[in-house]
């Protein structure tokens, strides 16, 4: 029984990824080349469609596109452990709190010049000089 096709079009749509990226996944491997039709329109399955969705839930967490190709990879050879994964996701969890962090001290500094640029004047705005002071480093 042959298993039912759709294009591009509909699995953008069922997945909620735009066609480019689509494309781009399959050039960089991480979804395979789909049959062609007579007229060279692409034919993807049921199958991509849930590989796509897996690659998009990994993307919403921030996964790279490096560790989305390891997780895939694991997920493909029907790993019985969950140690290898487990350890792609510590580390990526580490990554997320660093960054977290980095957004929390950018937060208390532009509050700070926020604060201080209130009341002042573009000749001497404080955030405009700590920008250009910043920038010159």
């Amino acid at each position: 029984m042959a298993q039912e096709t759709f294009p591009i079009g509909a699995l953008s749509g069922m997945s909620g990824v735009n066609i480019e990226t689509i494309r781009y996944y399959e050039h960089i491997g991480l979804l395979a080349k789909p049959a062609r039709s007579r007229g060279g329109y692409r034919l993807y399955r049921s199958a991509d469609a849930e590989r796509l969705g897996f690659i998009r839930g990994a993307r919403d967490l921030g996964f790279s596109l490096d560790e989305v190709r390891q997780l895939l990879g694991l997920a493909d050879g029907d790993s019985q452990s969950c140690r290898r994964v487990r350890d792609i996701a510590v580390r990526h969890l580490s990554e997320v709190r660093s960054k977290i962090e980095d957004l929390r001290r950018m937060k208390r500094v532009l509050d700070t010049l926020v604060r201080s640029c209130a009341s002042g004047t573009m000749p001497s705005c404080p955030l405009l000089k700590t920008l250009a002071r910043t920038g010159a480093r």
